[in-house]
């Protein structure tokens, strides 16, 4: 009796647990999927998000600031597509959902205008384009060749190779020189000559200094001229026309071509002189 009476409750106990199992197994399941479905977005979204930018890159006809723009944008729409799709595996529908962040959208907006601000400035920046992936610029005082302009922040790569990432509110809000905004440039260069020297032979020098180079431009014609009278040197100011991508490598082998032609043609660069007095005791 005492056997059959032990039987009859172990019987319940499984039966119970049999029925909880049962009860959580829906959960467990839709845990399962929502762990999956979260996983796959996230390397959907990359994928997708890589490939845009891949596909603009190669076209001749999309700018790839738009690309990099775009390919951020549709990967935060899977995103939010898949966080939807997982809340509703748990029985939060979307219009649940949409009331839920309607009556939080005071307190969501507080709490996120900084993110809102850059990703309004970043709409603003794609529209009006004041600079695009490959351009050397300064935003605010920080220079460097964008990288990258994503919905939320604009990267910069220094010469030196350091990634610089701005909000695009700061960019947006900042003053930004764009120096590849032009397919030309003007070089600005000033040489200083000693008052002994012939003015006429010095700026003759640098004119055929700039003649033998091919990477300034002959139209228009390079403006030479005497600019200043300092206290120990005559200065000559010098203005010619390059391709942007020559500016600097003309900048510095100009300078060093009129030093060596100034050597060679007896023009002295005067450089600062110290002069000690020395008063004798009586």
């Amino acid at each position: 009796m005492q056997h059959s009476s032990a039987h009859i409750k172990s019987d319940k106990l499984m039966d119970s647990f049999v029925e909880q199992l049962g009860a959580y197994a829906p959960l467990v399941i839709n845990a399962a999927k929502a762990l999956a479905f979260l996983i796959f977005g996230f390397i959907a979204s990359g994928i997708v998000s890589r490939f845009i930018k891949k596909r603009v890159l190669k076209s001749e006809i999309i700018d790839n600031t738009l690309g990099t723009f775009f390919a951020s944008i549709v990967r935060y729409i899977i995103l939010t597509i898949v966080i939807i799709t997982v809340l509703q595996l748990f029985g939060i529908q979307a219009t649940s959902l949409i009331a839920v962040l309607g009556a939080a959208s005071l307190a969501i907006g507080l709490a996120l205008q900084g993110t809102l601000s850059d990703i309004a400035a970043g709409v603003m920046l794609i529209i009006f384009r004041p600079y695009k992936v490959d351009q050397y610029v300064d935003i605010g005082g920080t220079s460097g060749t964008v990288k990258e302009l994503s919905i939320i922040s604009t990267e910069l790569v220094t010469p030196d190779n350091v990634a610089i990432v701005i909000p695009n509110s700061k960019a947006w809000g900042s003053i930004i020189t764009n120096y590849s905004a032009h397919d030309t440039r003007r070089l600005d260069l000033r040489f200083g000559i000693d008052y002994a020297d012939d003015v006429d032979r010095a700026m003759a020098i640098i004119r055929d200094v700039l003649a033998q180079d091919s990477r300034a431009h002959k139209e228009p014609e390079a403006w030479i001229k005497l600019v200043n009278l300092g206290d120990s040197s005559v200065d000559i100011g010098v203005r010619v026309w390059c391709n942007a991508s020559d500016y600097w490598e003309l900048k510095f082998s100009t300078l060093k071509a009129v030093k060596q032609a100034f050597d060679d043609g007896g023009i002295n660069i005067p450089y600062p002189h110290q002069v000690i007095v020395q008063r004798s005791s009586s």
